[in-house]
């Protein structure tokens, strides 16, 4: 329950942080599909643990195994399924204060919900659960790369710390650990982060994405528009806590007039001259790049004494240990980038299924 995202492109993840392994079915992926594995384990990458000095050091390789669905290099058109072993998992860290409620975690609303919760790195409701969705998210890219839709996030804050502009390139965003484009800012902004991490403390930030290539008429009137899925698919990655699409709040700011985007033709078509709506109007994409921005608050893991319960509900303190990160953004990037493929790979085929 809970645990399936879409719908002609359908993937259902399972796995838990310090179990044996964590995958995804991937359902509707079109046969015929030349499927790069490389770019997969790429992609698989990004996000991995221990990547750099600043994110948890909890070291997975987090190599990808494909089950089924495949034959020859190609995708058969029938289940898909991806496999990524843990490896360096610890569940001992967490015995000491299993009996406790950590401050931010799910640990109390897991346990109001199902009146049990695996309490060894919080099971389903840790972020390694997200390997399986960026796993999943390759392959829905590979999908939409064959209709010219390419997808690019990047790190846009930490803390105070905000950039404005917006990549060129993907080698641009992996010049560095936060994931900023801006070496300048990057610096400033890893150099905070080792500051909190010094303290014991964590940080959040914002992840903006974009995706380009997008043609007009994705999503759907009222329920099903397309920027309502997106903002399900962001608030549903750990310690998600904003969405935005387009000029988001910086919008009620401005005037209608200011705010418009003007129609004009173009050598491609129908165009706007700016693009405050980021590419969704009526719910609908309009051929323009698709803009939005992710808020991750600070990781909930801190290594500081905190007043808590027990499971009983008596007062109690809590001095969390692991490994975890001190900010959740730079390993949030690919994350992000693979649910927008999931709901733009979904929306595709249903409006190809729709009008061909």
């Amino acid at each position: 329950m809970g645990s399936s995202f879409g719908r002609l492109f359908r993937v259902t993840t399972f796995g838990e942080s310090h179990g044996g392994a964590l995958g995804a079915i991937v359902e509707g992926c079109p046969p015929g599909l030349e499927l790069d594995l490389d770019a997969v384990q790429a992609e698989l990458n990004r996000r991995r643990p221990g990547q750099s000095s600043i994110s948890t050091q909890r070291k997975e390789p987090d190599r990808v195994e494909v089950l089924s669905g495949l034959f020859e290099g190609r995708t058969l058109g029938t289940s898909i399924a991806l496999v990524v072993r843990n490896e360096d998992a610890d569940p001992s860290a967490y015995a000491p204060f299993s009996h406790l409620v950590r401050p931010s975690h799910a640990d109390f609303t897991y346990e109001a919900k199902y009146g049990l919760r695996n309490w060894q790195g919080g099971g389903r409701a840790s972020a390694r659960e997200t390997v399986a969705r960026v796993a999943a998210g390759a392959v829905a890219k590979q999908v939409l790369a064959g209709f010219g839709v390419s997808i690019l996030g990047w790190t846009s804050a930490i803390g105070d710390l905000v950039f404005e502009g917006e990549p060129s390139s993907l080698d641009e965003v992996e010049a560095n650990a936060v994931r900023c484009p801006d070496p300048e800012l990057a610096a400033a902004m890893e150099a905070r982060v080792r500051q909190v991490r010094a303290q014991g403390d964590t940080i959040g930030g914002v992840v903006r994405c974009v995706a380009r290539g997008v043609p007009a008429g994705l999503g759907a009137p009222v329920f099903d528009k397309l920027e309502a899925d997106l903002a399900k698919a962001m608030l549903s990655l750990p310690a998600c806590k904003g969405f935005e699409s387009g000029s988001g709040y910086a919008g009620t700011r401005m005037l209608g007039s200011q705010h418009n985007d003007l129609f004009e033709p173009g050598p491609q078509g129908v165009r706007t001259r700016s693009n405050r709506s980021g590419g969704i109007q009526g719910g609908i994409s309009n051929g323009m790049p698709i803009t939005l921005s992710a808020a991750f608050k600070p990781v909930a893991t801190i290594f500081r004494e905190q007043d808590t319960v027990d499971l009983a509900g008596n007062a109690a303190v809590i001095k969390p240990r692991g490994r975890h990160d001190p900010c959740p953004v730079p390993r949030a990037v690919p994350m992000v980038e693979a649910m927008v493929a999931l709901v733009l790979v979904d929306h595709l085929l249903r409006q190809r299924g729709q009008r061909g």
